[in-house]
């Protein structure tokens, strides 16, 4: 059986991790470019083997590629080649997708990430939407996710902040005709009770998300996630 690293990017920190309790991690920032992240990654896991790599990323992802550059690491990224730099299969995603792969369990599902922005997708079957939610327009025309993310808690004091999030949640969950809604990213931790209908993600599920990228179709042999 083939191994798997799970890389999870984000704007402070790189999680590395080959089993849900094997895990290391070393600081990215807005001074890490493609090279340092290359460089960092290999000086980290000298003794562990793998096959194949999955990539959550903190950018918009087209067929693989990064086709914008992330908003708190360093320039360089967009049309970056993984596979030629880390020498192995790789598999590049979305951050925010890769942890809803990970924490899906049937139906039409929405997630959300609460994080420094405000990370997206909607799940149904075996069929994987990214999205960037984030950027949808909202009051005094601003974007959602200033108000949803850390500078809304900035903005707003806390309890305001919450009391916006579960009445945007609820909105979002009706406009996608969601079943249910994940909702994921480091401030979840920040609300003791959730809305019915509303499910605490996990940070590890990102490590099954990360997982599930490379399963196949035992009858077709294709891959099983289609990833739109």
């Amino acid at each position: 059986m083939k191994k798997t690293l799970v890389v999870d990017i984000g704007g402070t920190r790189v999680k590395l991790m080959m089993q849900r309790s094997k895990h290391r991690t070393f600081d990215s920032g807005p001074r890490m470019r493609p090279k340092d992240f290359v460089k960092q990654l290999k000086h980290t896991t000298p003794d562990w083997k793998f096959d194949n790599i999955s990539i959550g990323f903190p950018a918009p992802i087209l067929d693989g590629r990064i086709i914008r550059n992330p908003k708190h690491l360093g320039k360089g990224w967009l049309d970056f080649n993984f596979r030629k730099s880390l020498g192995k299969p790789v598999q590049v995603i979305n951050d925010a997708a890769m942890q809803a792969l990970g924490s899906y369990h049937g139906g039409r599902m929405l997630f959300l990430g609460l994080g420094t922005g405000l990370g997206s997708a909607l799940l149904l079957e075996n069929l994987l939407f990214p999205l960037e939610l984030g950027d949808l327009p909202y009051r005094r025309r601003d974007i959602i996710e200033n108000f949803l993310g850390i500078p809304g808690i900035k903005r707003l004091g806390l309890k305001p902040w919450k009391r916006e999030v579960i009445f945007a949640v609820r909105q979002l969950k009706r406009a996608f005709i969601a079943d249910y809604v994940v909702l994921g990213g480091g401030n979840v931790h920040r609300f003791n009770r959730l809305p019915h209908g509303v499910e605490r993600g996990k940070n590890e599920n990102a490590f099954l998300g990360g997982l599930r990228l490379w399963e196949k179709n035992r009858r077709t042999g294709e891959r099983k996630w289609r990833i739109i």
